[in-house]
């Protein structure tokens, strides 16, 4: 967290344009966030003040969201254009209908291989670069005039529409048996969570999404962003 964190001590400055990221908990939608922020600021100040974030995080994971204030709403959609930087790690052995641990993990009983450099090379050169991905069911993208996730819970089938992402670095921090946890930089659109999917599925074990933090947008990283309850906090304060 950055210990030079400050709010603006008026409303004027905050709705002129105020752009600053905070540690998304875990157990938070990204919605969630926003609006707190939101209840805080009206009830600080007595003014209700637009608020909008740069890129949505799954409520399992953590990490930095862009928050942006009044004016600078404007500049959303700059942010998420950004590059996206996760530490992620990834269970092997296992599948997930929602790709993460959300929801039943099913073991696949097939024992995962071991890391080596040419499964490390294979990987790469695989999933880095422009790809194609094909998004989970469980989640928030349109098919058919319907959240995806909507679909899913009424059981309907459908077919998830592939997108094109951009991968640009995968770096593999540790590969200990069947949790391996990899630094990735992205583009916009990436699912991690499909991302973890397909190497498990690559491998030939499966394996799903167990932990995912969000270190940096653009400029905007970890360690500059704002615990929300330290955010919160500070509002009370001042």
């Amino acid at each position: 967290m950055d210990s030079d964190f400050l709010i603006p001590k008026d409303v004027e400055s905050i709705s002129s344009g105020w752009v600053f990221s905070v540690d998304k908990p875990m157990g938070w939608t990204s919605f969630d966030v926003v609006a707190k922020l939101r209840n805080t600021i009206k009830n600080r100040y007595g003014v209700r003040i637009k608020l909008g974030h740069a890129g949505t995080l799954d409520p399992l994971a953590t990490g930095v969201l862009v928050i942006c204030a009044g004016k600078a709403t404007k500049k959303i959609e700059s942010f998420v254009e950004a590059h996206k930087k996760y530490h992620a790690q990834i269970t092997l052995g296992a599948k997930s209908k929602t790709y993460d641990s959300e929801s039943e993990i099913i073991p696949t009983n097939i024992t995962p291989p071991q890391f080596s450099t040419k499964i490390e090379k294979e990987i790469k050169s695989k999933f880095t670069g422009l790809i194609s991905q094909k998004p989970p069911i469980y989640s928030a993208i349109r098919v058919n005039g319907e959240r995806a996730y909507k679909h899913a819970r009424k059981g309907n089938e459908i077919d998830m529409p592939l997108r094109q992402v951009n991968i640009h670095e995968l770096i593999f921090l540790k590969t200990e048996e069947e949790k391996w946890e990899i630094e990735i930089t992205c583009s916009k659109g990436t699912y991690i969570r499909s991302l973890a999917n397909d190497i498990g599925e690559f491998l030939g074990c499966g394996g799903y999404l167990s932990s995912l933090i969000r270190t940096e947008v653009g400029s905007h990283t970890l360690k500059n962003s704002i615990a929300l309850s330290e955010c919160l906090k500070t509002f009370a304060t001042i």
